[in-house]
């Protein structure tokens, strides 16, 4: 299977994060993803969303280097040949 990569943005951000019981003020690095409706493979599993995927060295040129517009423009799903689904199974943790 070929590799893909998520359309991510991450920076640096100041103020407190955690867990109320234990929280971390302070300076973070703060993550997120791209996402974009599902498709049709996903859609059962996720109906709302699912990641922007990069298939291709081109997507991530432009996701990279490109500009703003052409990279937003990536955000659409991917084909559904594009993914597998490799486990099915009831949701374990509630």
């Amino acid at each position: 299977m070929t590799p893909f990569f998520f359309a991510g943005v991450w920076r640096g951000w100041e103020g407190t994060r955690g867990a109320n019981a234990a929280p971390i003020t302070g300076w973070h690095q703060v993550f997120a993803f791209l996402t974009t409706e599902s498709n049709t493979l996903v859609e059962p599993i996720h109906p709302k969303a699912m990641p922007v995927l990069l298939l291709t060295q081109a997507d991530r040129e432009t996701w990279l280097t490109g500009s703003i517009e052409d990279a937003l423009a990536l955000q659409r799903p991917a084909s559904d040949d594009a993914l597998r689904v490799v486990a099915t199974g009831q949701k374990q943790d509630g």
